[in-house]
């Protein structure tokens, strides 16, 4: 009887024949073995070979070096040599899951998932322990080159993924204080990875560790941010929210009770007995840890990958194939094109795809794959044809319809359909010469037959139309630079749209082309190239070709050079047109009427990051339906995108290509005009915005807009602020353009607009930016009236920033030039200002005579609102003081005369100070009615988020203050939250005061 061989492959590569390791030969011959070992019993051509060893550069010798491998490897085996056997030009080696510890690992961690779904967490954590057991260091150890590079990446994933279900078990399991150790180490070794980084909060925090918890977050906000450019995903911020508000749910341990886990409290290593697959390694503690060192076996020792077969469970299997009506006879086509070799990502769209396929007898689908130029919508479609063709025995097609081709026209459908026809056998004698009998015969040939039509490149829905099925059973995937909404609304056609790749994903593109190595070696410089080529997947091909060829130059340089471009297309020029970029986005470009490409040049002249209709219908000079209508030519057309019901954008790319089309078609006068009439739509929209939120606000004077302006008003302050919402990052840009481009008036004006908007939404940052840049066009006017207001804005600015000497110096200028001026509303703001910038000094007196000086100068007859905000501001101060009697006479007034202009804005403000002096008087109760009030009237306002989150921590100290701490936490968790979404400084003080609250909350109950 002969013995049994096995190989391993999750770790050193390695062939053991009984107790004795197997001389596989040198390391070439070796990865042989490995490359054959990893196609898991199926067929690998003599090329494949060749390219795993050698790459693109093999030796004239190679194919026969190969075949002399695998006859050394037959004979290494002995009387096993047929283990590697020839099926034509290839080679296969057979293996079953107790040949191979691949295939045993897969095996394994595929019963672990019923198990775990049926409630057996024991017998789910018993596969999984006993599959990452298999692994005896990293996988294919030995094995050089990038063909082993990138299949140890895929392999150490998948131990990644059965660690991350092991672990997520045992904290059902209530192991929550064992693991926490280790999932510490993976989160330091696998630091951008939310996975672990979840369990290990969650963990800690069922430890009793809140604190670390939460800081666990804010590593990872933090690193996510500066490393990728993005927010931790949706499932991470939820479990931030949950912790920081202390859900007591988040203790349930999901396996406690029931029979499957009584043991839930026993020590990691016994916690679960492997009784299926068991490393015969001599050593009966092998397996005590889930991260098994890469020692743990010896050299000499065989391993032993038996699987009980009592164990197996069935593999999930796709649906039965039925045999074909039509009979043997008949071709079996499959001409789908090779699948692209750096495909990556797109996972959320291939499952949206899947989902897609007719099953049985549902009636033939029709799906479209939309997307801009270089998107690779036919990459995708390759890859998802491919992935799915199995569903469809009856044969694939692929046709290239040449749509928006270079050189040759668009395929007529008669010549399609007799191209599909005659790769479906039949003869082309026997084809009808009209096109609508060539249609229906197509119909009657796929009748019963399930089989799947790739059209790409398709120009209009008129192309498409003929060739699709009319049977049950069929699928047919469609790519087109246009929408074919005649298609979706007429066939019923379901279309699915590509969108640029996710950073993450232009990263792991580079890695595909470049290697691991080299994409590990610099980080930084694989970020700013992934962002230079705008996340498009042509582009990104195009600058990974260039550094492929390039393997001396670091990745940097690559880097500098896309930046010193950037705005043009030149490094993404390529002698086949197909790969060059500007080549690619011309086709679309020339198919569009005048009108239309007229509007996309000059849409380069709005900075974005998108623009809404009456916005592009200002800047182009033309009527809102008009513009409507070539909007929605650009979108079809895939130039533009509409990501948001009437909001308009695009990539950076298609703004060079745009660029580069307005430099040598429209003359200087023409977008200048253009600017002039973006700026004043923005000016004039901006400034009819600010009045309604603010009616008692001191104006200023605009000149009348140029004309074809659209300038878009708000009837309510609640529009007004949901258009300063949207407009918030346009808005800045807009200032930022028309300060550069000499729109001096424009810059300060707009600056003075958004002011008021985002002082109340806390957007420090974003005021000071604007603000100093409305600065340096105010000082180019050198008008004192521009200066004054500037400057007052920014001494807001830096006041919240906490830089008081800069806000100081601010504000005082601008009560010396609106002095000069005569401005007297405008100065009576300021002292009022000003008493602001010295309250965070520390100078309470002096921020108590300038709310003074601003109540003289106010006068007996000055605007009501403003005298209740100078009142409450005197409260405020003498309350700070000390002095809260005297506080609540001043509030009171004030609260008079805001209750008589409903005003909620102010009251909210008023009640926040009457309620900090009952707080500090002893009168909790009278203290939370009030804050909860002020709470309610800047809920109903809406947009005022940080006065939200400072009210909530007064009114958590009010209610320390009655015993309450429960209450308290959830408040001051609030707090945290919204302060900690808008960056605020404060945020880390809130944190600070929720993490020192003990559970009963004794300590910071006295406090108050």
């Amino acid at each position: 009887m002969r013995e049994q061989v096995r190989f391993a492959v999750l770790g050193p590569v390695g062939a053991w024949r009984g107790a004795g390791e197997v001389d596989l030969g040198p390391p070439r011959q070796r990865a042989v073995l490995a490359v054959l070992l990893l196609a898991e019993g199926g067929r690998v051509p003599v090329d494949r070979l060749v390219d795993a060893l050698w790459g693109a550069a093999p030796p004239a010798s190679a194919v026969g070096s190969v075949r002399t491998y695998v006859h050394r490897l037959r004979r290494a085996l002995g009387e096993d040599a047929a283990l590697i056997r020839s099926v034509g030009d290839a080679y296969v080696v057979r293996s079953l899951p107790g040949d191979l510890d691949l295939a045993a690992f897969r095996e394994l961690t595929a019963r672990a998932e019923p198990a775990r779904r049926e409630g057996d967490l024991h017998g789910a954590a018993v596969h999984l322990r006993d599959a990452l057991a298999l692994w005896r260091g990293p996988a294919l150890s030995g094995v050089r080159g990038e063909f082993a590079q990138v299949r140890r990446e895929q392999l150490e994933a998948l131990r990644l993924s059965a660690l991350e279900s092991l672990l997520a078990i045992r904290l059902d399991l209530g192991e929550h204080a064992q693991v926490v150790t280790e999932l510490a180490v993976l989160v330091a070794g696998h630091p951008l990875d939310e996975r672990f980084r979840e369990m290990l909060m969650l963990a800690l925090y069922r430890c009793g560790r809140q604190s670390a918890a939460l800081e666990t977050y804010a590593e990872a906000r933090t690193l996510l941010a500066e490393e990728l450019g993005v927010d931790p995903a949706p499932a991470l911020q939820r479990l931030y929210e949950r912790i920081l508000r202390g859900d007591g749910d988040l203790l349930a341990v999901p396996g406690a009770g029931g029979p499957a886990t009584a043991n839930r409290h026993r020590a990691t290593p016994d916690a679960v007995t492997p009784n299926v697959v068991t490393p015969n390694v001599g050593a009966p503690d092998a397996v005590a840890s889930d991260a098994v060192p890469s020692d743990a076996l010896a050299p000499d020792a065989a391993p032993s990958y038996t699987v009980a077969p009592d164990a197996v469970a069935p593999a999930p299997s796709a649906t039965p194939r039925q045999p074909s009506p039509h009979g043997p006879s008949r071709p079996v086509p499959a001409q789908l094109p090779s699948d692209l070799p750096g495909f990556v990502g797109r996972e959320a769209q291939l499952g949206l795809a899947s989902a897609l396929v007719p099953e049985g007898d549902a009636p033939s689908g029709t799906v479209v794959i939309g997307g801009t130029a270089g998107v690779g919508k036919t990459a995708f479609a390759i890859h998802w044809a491919r992935r799915i063709a199995p569903r469809f025995p009856d044969g694939q097609l692929y046709l290239n319809l040449r749509g928006f081709d270079p050189v040759g026209a668009p395929v007529p459908p008669a010549q399609a359909l007799r191209t599909l026809l005659e790769a479906l056998g039949v003869p082309p004698r026997e084809l009808p010469e009209d096109q609508d009998a060539l249609a229906a015969r197509l119909r009657t040939v796929l009748t019963g037959r399930r089989v799947l039509i790739l059209l790409d490149n398709a120009r209009d829905a008129g192309q498409i139309r003929p060739l699709l099925p009319g049977a049950p059973g069929c699928l047919v995937i469609v790519t087109s630079r246009n929408r074919l909404g005649g298609l979706v609304a007429v066939d019923g056609a379901r279309p699915l749209r590509l969108d640029v790749l996710t950073a993450r994903e232009g990263r792991d593109l580079l890695l595909r082309r470049l290697g691991a190595g080299r994409v590990a070696a610099e980080p930084e410089a694989v970020r700013e190239i992934v962002e230079l080529c705008a996340r498009l997947p042509l582009a990104l091909a195009v600058a990974a070709a260039r550094a492929a060829d390039r393997t001396a130059f670091p990745l940097a340089a690559l880097a500098d050079e896309l930046a010193e471009g950037h705005g043009s297309l030149d490094a993404f020029t390529d002698a086949d047109q197909a790969a060059d970029v500007r080549a690619v986005l011309s086709w679309s470009y020339h198919a569009l009427s005048p009108a239309a490409a007229r509007l996309f040049r000059l849409l380069v002249l709005h900075p974005g990051p998108d623009v809404s209709l009456p916005a592009a219908a200002s800047l182009a000079g033309l009527g809102t339906a008009a513009t409507r209508s070539l909007l929605g030519e650009l979108v079809h057309a895939h130039l533009v995108d509409e990501p948001a019901p009437g909001r308009y954008a695009w990539h950076d790319l298609l703004r060079a290509y745009a660029a580069e089309l307005s430099a040598g078609t429209d003359g200087a006068d023409e977008i200048r005009a253009a600017r002039r009439r973006m700026a004043d739509h923005y000016l004039h929209s901006a400034y009819a915005a600010a009045r309604v939120m603010d009616l008692t606000r001191d104006r200023i004077v605009l000149a009348e807009p140029s004309p074809g302006v659209h300038s878009e008003s708000h009837t309510t302050p609640q529009r007004a602020m949901a258009w300063f919402g949207t407009e918030r990052a346009v808005l800045v840009a807009v200032l930022r353009e028309a300060s550069a481009h000499g729109f001096d008036v424009h810059a300060w004006q707009l600056a003075w607009c958004v002011e008021h908007h985002f002082g109340r939404q806390g957007l420090w940052h974003e005021l000071g930016v604007t603000l100093r840049t409305a600065l340096e066009s105010a000082d180019r006017l050198g008008d004192p009236t521009a200066l004054a207001h500037i400057h007052r804005g920014l001494a807001q600015a830096e006041s919240y920033a906490k830089r008081t000497g800069d806000a100081r110096a601010h504000i005082e200028r601008a009560i010396e030039l609106f002095a000069k001026v005569g401005d007297v509303p405008a100065l009576t703001e300021s002292h009022r200002q000003l008493s602001v910038v010295l309250e965070v000094q520390g100078d309470l007196e002096g921020a108590l005579d300038h709310h003074r000086q601003a109540l003289e100068l106010l006068g007996p007859d000055g605007d009501g609102r403003l005298r209740s905000w100078i009142l409450n501001g005197l409260g405020w101060y003498h309350s700070l003081l000390g002095r809260h009697r005297e506080a609540l006479e001043f509030c009171a007034a004030a609260l008079e005369l805001a209750r008589a202009r409903d005003d909620d804005y102010t009251l909210g403000h008023v009640l926040n100070s009457i309620g900090h002096a009952r707080h500090h008087l002893g009168a909790h109760d009278e203290a939370v009615a009030a804050f909860e009030e002020a709470l309610a009237r800047f809920r109903h306002v809406g947009g005022v988020p940080w006065a939200e989150a400072h009210t909530l921590a007064s009114l958590a100290d009010s209610r320390l203050g009655l015993g309450q701490p429960d209450q308290a936490r959830a408040l001051l968790a609030e707090g945290v939250r919204i302060l900690e979404r808008l960056g605020h400084p404060d945020a880390g003080a809130l944190r600070e005061k929720l993490a020192a609250l003990t559970p009963d909350g004794d300590r910071a109950a006295r406090s108050g």
